[in-house]
């Protein structure tokens, strides 16, 4: 047993017998000297107690563990918390916390619990609400530590000491302008190391990167990304100094976005809540949409073998191969798909690459085409010399069918899976949706057009 294992037992264990004493000061005490994380663990192996938990503890301790639960955990335990526990928790949370858990509750909710909102807090709550779902302005915080160009380095310092504790970070400093527009940003490190005297205006750079408040948090992402930030200024369209948008909440941000893009990519709509947690109707609900539409699309294929019934009559044996040819076209086209939405997510790259895209896919889905005819077509050679006469005496022009096939359907896929996701992207939606279902059942119907074209055409004359 590990020593972790074995810790989380005693803290549970030490738990239940001092709920069994029924001692809240104890209790309050063993809580408050527990890991933050320590705590959680109690709150998901005792969700009964949840409410208890949170309300025992000191404020400050109760809003770091409530920032660490699922969404569902936070809503049952607001609803068991007295309203003024409830008020001092909403009210001491980061202001992006507080709205992040606002955006999931129903209106009527929400307007209740802004009435305990201090009149500030309301008033930025409010803000932070009326910016775009999915956009940096819900996710951005207003509390930062802000300087004027003519301040001293001495001066920056003294104001960190009076407004940092109410900061979210203080790794980095914003310098604004009298009309609060922002002029430029600065590590605390370039501070510490600069002379006391030494003027703000002299030692900065003005080379910062800020995010627009309106821009999409998928992209926010990608800036934190490419720039090494721990935090970004936020600005509006004058470039008014928001708010900012520190790391952590961006890496909220990127496991949401992987999570809903890998559900996507399987075929169903995004869960917005833990699977478990989820009732059968709701997931059924999720799921039926696009199975639908994949049956009414798989219909069309075989649409396209009735319109071939004739040549399939003729020559039977075309029809053992279907299975391979379908394969073959959906996986290479569910492979170009994931690569290009994956590219696509961390901005590799961009609806403008088209092209380049576009001409490698051709090449590697030729050589992937010719790999997988050749060996289609010495499977059908291999077994002409075991099973003489099972293929008849043209054989080889319906191994060469299979072979020119293969290499058709696999071009075809690679063209389909990676053009995709582009052109949905270019229509203002979600690459994701462009998913390795819907492509492999995309790529089937002209999978059986390709197939039966070139077997009439090797055919015809002959078996046809």
């Amino acid at each position: 047993m590990s020593a972790e294992l074995e810790e989380n037992i005693i803290l549970s264990e030490v738990f239940l017998e001092i709920l069994s004493k029924e001692d809240l000061p104890l209790l309050k005490e063993f809580l408050d000297e527990q890991n933050i994380s320590d705590v959680v663990e109690l709150v998901n192996e005792f969700p009964e107690k949840e409410g208890l938990i949170i309300d025992t503890m000191t404020v400050h301790r109760a809003v770091s563990v409530f920032k660490l639960l699922d969404i569902n955990q936070q809503k049952d335990i607001i609803k068991e918390l007295p309203a003024r526990k409830t008020a001092k928790i909403l009210n001491e949370l980061p202001p992006d916390d507080r709205t992040d858990f606002f955006e999931e509750l129903p209106k009527a909710a929400i307007r209740d619990l802004i009435k305990l909102l201090d009149p500030e807090e309301r008033k930025i709550t409010l803000s932070l609400l009326g910016y775009p779902d999915d956009s940096v302005g819900r996710m951005m915080t207003p509390d930062y530590v802000y300087v004027y160009p003519h301040y001293t380095v001495a001066q920056v310092l003294d104001n960190i000491r009076k407004y940092g504790k109410n900061s979210e970070t203080i790794d980095v400093i914003y310098i604004i302008d009298e009309l609060g527009c922002l002029v430029d940003d600065i590590r605390i490190r370039d501070l510490l190391l600069a002379k006391p005297t030494d003027i703000i205006k002299d030692i900065i750079d003005g080379r910062y990167v800020a995010l627009n408040v309106y821009d999409d948090q998928e992209h926010a992402s990608q800036v934190f990304k490419m720039n090494n930030r721990v935090a970004i200024p936020v600005v509006d369209d004058n470039d008014v100094l928001l708010g900012i948008v520190t790391i952590d909440d961006i890496l909220w941000v990127t496991n949401e976005e992987f999570s809903e893009d890998m559900q996507k990519m399987g075929g169903t709509e995004a869960l917005n809540e833990p699977y478990l947690d989820m009732s059968i109707f709701n997931l059924f609900k999720k799921r039926i949409t696009w199975l639908v539409v994949l049956f009414l699309g798989e219909m069309l294929t075989a649409t396209a073998m009735g319109y071939f019934e004739g040549e399939i009559a003729k020559v039977i044996v075309l029809t053992t191969f279907i299975p391979l040819i379908l394969s073959s076209g959906g996986n290479t086209g569910s492979q170009a798909s994931t690569l290009i939405i994956q590219a696509m997510s961390i901005g590799e790259i961009t609806i403008e690459d088209w092209w380049k895209i576009l001409k490698r896919e051709i090449v590697s889905g030729l050589l992937l085409g010719l790999v997988l005819g050749v060996i289609g077509f010495f499977r059908v050679m291999v077994w002409h010399y075991i099973a003489p006469g099972f293929y008849g005496e043209h054989w080889i022009l319906i191994a060469s069918t299979i072979g020119l096939t293969l290499v058709g359907v696999v071009i075809w896929g690679t063209i389909t899976g990676s053009m995709l996701p582009m052109v949905l992207k270019r229509l203002g939606a979600d690459p994701a949706v462009s998913s390795a279902p819907f492509v492999a059942t995309l790529v089937d119907v002209t999978a059986i057009l390709i197939y039966f074209g070139l077997a009439f055409l090797f055919l015809q004359g002959t078996l046809l």
